[in-house]
């Protein structure tokens, strides 16, 4: 029950936050998609670093619905970027326990930082990938992936010391399998 609790809660949450983060850092938006702090980004590699990739799945999964609801009438374009958002962060975690050839600890800063990085990097390139081909209109110039990453980088490494620095006083060693 308390797991069902925490994927609506995480759900709920991404919305909220990707709402409140256009509106603090509204200043720093390079396009409705695009922004040079995007705390959110963060929360969607957490899903799946505190519930798991099948819980932390459906959690991002249910907040990109939510957040869609907002935006009006769902579009391919819409639930495609639903499905980079999932897939950003399992790529990640996927490549980070295939070369280091085990889980992120969740108390090293150092973990966390290159599994952020790598997060960054993929989501960009997938969401680009996925506008490319199916919603050019969200493409605003070359240098946007860079900023895409920047900014997923910037709100990302942000959580991830939060994160360290909550593992280590509550003595939390890994992420859920």
């Amino acid at each position: 029950m308390l797991e069902v609790f925490l994927i609506i809660a995480s759900a709920v949450l991404f919305p909220v936050l990707h709402l409140a983060n256009g509106w603090l850092f509204g200043f720093a938006e390079i396009s409705p998609h695009v922004g040079l702090i995007y705390m959110p980004a963060f929360l969607r590699l957490l899903n799946f670093l505190l519930l798991g990739r099948f819980r932390g799945t459906v959690a991002t999964a249910l907040g990109g619905v939510l957040l869609m609801q907002s935006f009006g009438e769902p579009s391919l374009a819409e639930i495609l970027n639903i499905a980079c958002s999932v897939t950003g962060p399992l790529a990640a975690l996927f490549l980070f326990r295939t070369y280091r050839g085990r889980d992120v600890s969740l108390t090293s800063l150092r973990d966390l930082a290159e599994l952020t990085l790598v997060y960054c990097i993929i989501n960009a390139m997938v969401h680009h990938w996925v506008w490319f081909y199916f919603d050019p209109a969200q493409l605003g110039s070359p240098q946007q992936i860079f900023f895409m990453m920047l900014g997923d980088l910037n709100g990302a490494l942000l959580g991830a010391y939060l994160l360290k620095w909550t593992a280590s006083h509550l003595d939390v060693q890994g992420p859920r399998r």
